[in-house]
């Protein structure tokens, strides 16, 4: 289960950042995301009813695509996220608990990291993949000098990125990449304007497919 859920995630090599949507826009959000052929969709559980969304979004969108949690800064946090059926967990930040909790339960985790030793200490820990946050600050560049020396590692950058970028930052290396407000655009949320998100999703997915190519 554990790998098919790695597979679904990464397969698109985009997973979309669901942060603080009412319900109403969210599902619809994440329905034209799925649409669009994004696989990874991640409910940030600060967001109101997080642990609500991710169960009824992993019930109607678990087929086709892994739904899972993020912003989780800790093992309670974590538990919860587990409790209302994530398939996985994505932390801003390296937290050992954390790590072990999502571990203890079958599920992936993704903790956030920044420096080469934060990267590898995640991965000594028990991280199926590893997130570099901020990825903007660095570039695809320190993607592509990480993932020389640490190979081994599955990175995957977040913050910052957007269609104009992205195949850079997988040609780089990273195995997918987090994606926030660039393709979650606000005005077509707001408006319902769900065809053009799925668009949208669609250009990035598009994208990553141009960053695979060798």
């Amino acid at each position: 289960m554990k790998q098919k859920v790695f597979n679904k995630l990464l397969e698109s090599g985009v997973v979309a950042v669901v942060r603080k949507l009412q319900k109403e826009k969210a599902m619809p959000a994440i329905e034209a995301l799925v649409r669009g052929g994004v696989t990874g969709i991640e409910i940030t559980v600060e967001s109101d009813g997080a642990y609500e969304l991710i169960k009824e979004a992993k019930q109607e969108f678990g087929e086709r695509a892994a739904v899972g949690a993020g912003t989780v800064l800790d093992g309670h946090a974590a538990y919860q996220a587990i409790a209302a059926d994530a398939d996985f967990i994505f932390t801003p930040t390296l937290k050992r608990e954390t790590i072990e909790t999502a571990r203890r339960y079958g599920k992936l985790v993704i903790p956030g990291t920044f420096t080469p030793t934060e990267i590898q200490t995640a991965y000594e820990w028990g991280a199926d993949v590893v997130k570099v946050f901020p990825a903007n600050v660095v570039g695809p560049g320190y993607i592509k000098n990480v993932a020389g020396p640490l190979s081994h590692v599955s990175i995957l950058p977040t913050g910052g990125i957007d269609e104009t970028n992205i195949a850079s930052f997988v040609k780089a290396g990273a195995v997918a990449c987090g994606v926030g407000g660039s393709l979650l655009k606000q005005s077509f949320i707001e408006n319902g304007q769900w065809g053009e998100l799925t668009a949208l999703a669609e250009t990035y997915v598009k994208e990553v497919e141009k960053g695979r190519m060798k």
